[in-house]
């Protein structure tokens, strides 16, 4: 059965001190987690402040949630839609050229059911160039989403996503493949 009294976590080390992660969580508050549009470039700035690896180009919009910045690398003109949730407990890796649509949520944490104490199981994610997560869409551990997948508005990836696919449903599944056309002026 299961016991939830017995759960433990001393063996999960955060990546920083105490003091540190509660300064983080004061700035997540105040400029992150808030509906007060601060620009990006200070957004930027404080995420690179604390760790973060930023490329150039961020947008991140009002109202995300950022666990663990010293986890987080962002390439080149990453778009981060409202109340986005980067549940970074490990490494997540977004490339160049990507999208997070509102609402989604990267979980790099999750807990292993079949335990009696539920122990804690962390997993990366790594999102490749020109990838597109959709709105309200779940991104779990250990889940590698490759250059220019779609994962649908509303679905769930707990399975590598292929190149240039595009993913629907929950678990998600492959539809059909992405086509990027070029349009002339």
């Amino acid at each position: 059965m299961v016991d939830l009294s017995r759960f433990s976590n001393t063996d999960f080390h955060h990546g920083r001190n105490f003091i540190i992660r509660m300064i983080w969580i004061l700035v997540s508050i105040i400029f992150f987690q808030t509906s007060i549009p601060y620009p990006s470039k200070l957004k930027s700035f404080l995420l690179n402040l604390f760790g973060a690896n930023v490329g150039q180009g961020l947008v991140i919009r009002n109202r995300v949630n950022i666990k663990q910045p010293w986890h987080l690398n962002l390439g080149n003109c990453v778009w981060i839609g409202e109340s986005v949730w980067i549940d970074n407990l490990v490494n997540v890796t977004i490339g160049n050229n990507v999208c997070i649509s509102q609402g989604a949520m990267l979980l790099t944490g999750n807990h292993d059911y079949k335990s009696p104490t539920f122990d804690l199981i962390t997993g990366e994610i790594r999102i490749e160039d020109g990838v597109w997560i959709g709105a309200k869409c779940i991104v779990g551990p250990n889940v590698k989403c490759s250059t220019h997948s779609v994962l649908t508005a509303g679905s769930a990836a707990f399975k590598d996503l292929e190149s240039f696919g595009i993913y629907q449903g929950n678990p998600s599944v492959k539809i059909r493949q992405r086509q990027i056309v070029e349009k002339s002026l």
